[in-house]
């Protein structure tokens, strides 16, 4: 059986490290060579990678880090005494970030789009992406200090605080809010211009109320533009005030007006964050039911139907999600977090984008595995009594499911499954070793674990709905 610890969470998507492999054109040798291992380390972790998620928490330590050393640099007297050891600490920092760089450059061409590619290309192409324009300009300042005094590099400060920056690459909610002013640019250009265009009508209505009142706060455009600015972002310094009845009036309507104007921009940036939150939680899931055998044969609108269907559910770390005998109706997608899977003399880990229980959602079906949470883990539930209600009232997706139902039946009358665990819902799985470390070598061949077989009344189809 083939092991392969992570999965893309994309619908559609192909295993990063099989892609890997065959960009690397040297199959599981390539894997396991050093340029396989960076990649998984420095571009898998968002995608669960254990190690990758590893590395990304050191980086984000580093971010941090450069941020705090700024900070304590601009204090004239933790300068005097500690620059030293702060100039030390940036050029440590600086030659991480560097060496990130130059490993991502390295690894460029075993990124899926550009695996196709020649190496120079790649890296070229991967190179001209914001997040790769960010991390060169994280660079720059540690690479200046290596040919310019350390008391010339205060002008370096802003791009050394430009390193804050790449914790977009770590943060999936910074990106969201990216994407999402990044959709919304054309409505939030207009909504500015609209603001702007209330600022000098303020402005000049004040002009003309006060300018002589006041010549020294109001005799201009201008310089009313100052007063019209603190006003309609509702900041009021108290710096510049109206004195007449007229200006009073015009104060207060500027005051309302705003609180609605600022609301503009405001509220377009928040539908749109929470329409890509939503959007960007819906293809997760609806790649993880896309991936099930036993909805393979259905149509985009009739997975989504099915991953509308699905209930969150948190475990803590040591939770039994499943014991092995229970009668089960319940299948589970892994949205993070990982478990384990014990069945028969086997010890595997399921992690994120991974699922098991398919048989269960067929009908009451006897467990075969005990699983269990490894850490604080994400699910999401498919009850069958859920799966049966939609296929009653969607015909077309009740005879997909059914068909396919017959087909698994007979596969499981072959002897290849059976109870609530199919064979394929352990592909992904990574074996957790030290369960048979103990155990004498055998001369005799093994015999298949009994947990994979079925009692007879396991093999009966399930009765048809809907």
């Amino acid at each position: 059986m083939e092991r392969n610890p992570q999965r893309d969470d994309a619908p559609g998507g192909s295993d990063p490290h099989t892609t890997a492999g065959r960009a690397a054109r040297g199959g599981p040798r390539a894997q396991r060579g050093l340029k396989a291992r960076l990649y998984r380390w420095l571009e898998l972790g968002s995608a669960g990678d254990p190690q990758g998620r590893i590395v990304d928490r050191v980086l984000v330590v580093f971010i941090f880090a450069t941020v705090m050393l700024v900070l304590l640099e601009s204090s004239p007297d933790i300068e005097a005494r500690w620059g030293g050891l702060l100039y030390l600490a940036e050029l440590c920092v600086g030659a991480t970030f560097l060496a990130e760089y130059a490993a991502r450059l390295w690894v460029a061409d075993l990124h899926p789009p550009y695996r196709r590619l020649s190496p120079l290309v790649a890296r070229w192409r991967y190179a001209r992406q914001s997040a790769a324009i960010v991390d060169l300009l994280a660079i720059l300042p540690f690479l200046v200090s290596l040919l310019t005094p350390f008391d010339q590099l205060q002008a370096f400060v802003v791009l050394r605080l430009l390193r804050f920056l790449k914790l977009a690459r770590y943060s999936p909610a910074l990106r969201s809010l990216a994407n999402a002013i990044g959709e919304e640019k054309h409505a939030i250009v207009a909504s500015l211009i609209i603001i702007f265009g209330a600022m000098i009508l303020s402005a000049t209505a004040m002009h003309l109320a006060e300018g002589d009142l006041q010549p020294d706060v109001f005799g201009s455009i201008p310089r009313a533009m100052w007063w019209a600015t603190a006003t309609l972002t509702t900041v009021g310094y108290g710096d510049a005030v109206p004195i007449s009845a007229l200006g009073k009036m015009i104060g207060g309507v500027v005051m309302l007006l705003g609180y609605g104007l600022l609301a503009l921009p405001v509220g377009i940036v928040a539908t749109a964050f929470a329409r890509e939150i939503h959007s960007r939680d819906f293809v997760v899931t609806w790649g993880m039911v896309a991936r099930v055998p036993l909805f393979e044969d259905l149509k985009a609108a009739e997975i989504a139907e099915i991953a509308r269907l699905l209930r969150a559910q948190s475990v803590r770390a040591g939770t039994v999600v499943s014991r092995r005998g229970d009668e089960t109706s319940r299948m589970y997608f892994i949205a993070d977090g990982a478990v384990e899977v014990e069945i028969g003399d086997r010890r595997l880990r399921l992690e994120e984008g991974a699922f098991f229980g398919e048989m269960a959602i067929l009908g009451h079906r006897r467990s075969l595995a005990e699983v269990t949470a490894l850490e604080p883990t994400q699910l999401m539930v498919l009850e069958a009594h859920d799966l049966n209600r939609l296929m009653r009232e969607k015909p077309d997706v009740a005879r997909k499911v059914l068909a396919e139902v017959e087909e698994r039946t007979r596969e499981v009358s072959a002897g290849e499954g059976g109870g609530d665990i199919m064979e394929e819902e352990l592909a992904s799985a990574t074996t957790i070793p030290g369960l048979l470390d103990d155990e004498p070598a055998q001369d005799e061949p093994e015999e298949e674990p009994e947990a994979d077989l079925l009692d007879a009344d396991d093999l009966k189809p399930p009765p048809s709905r809907g």
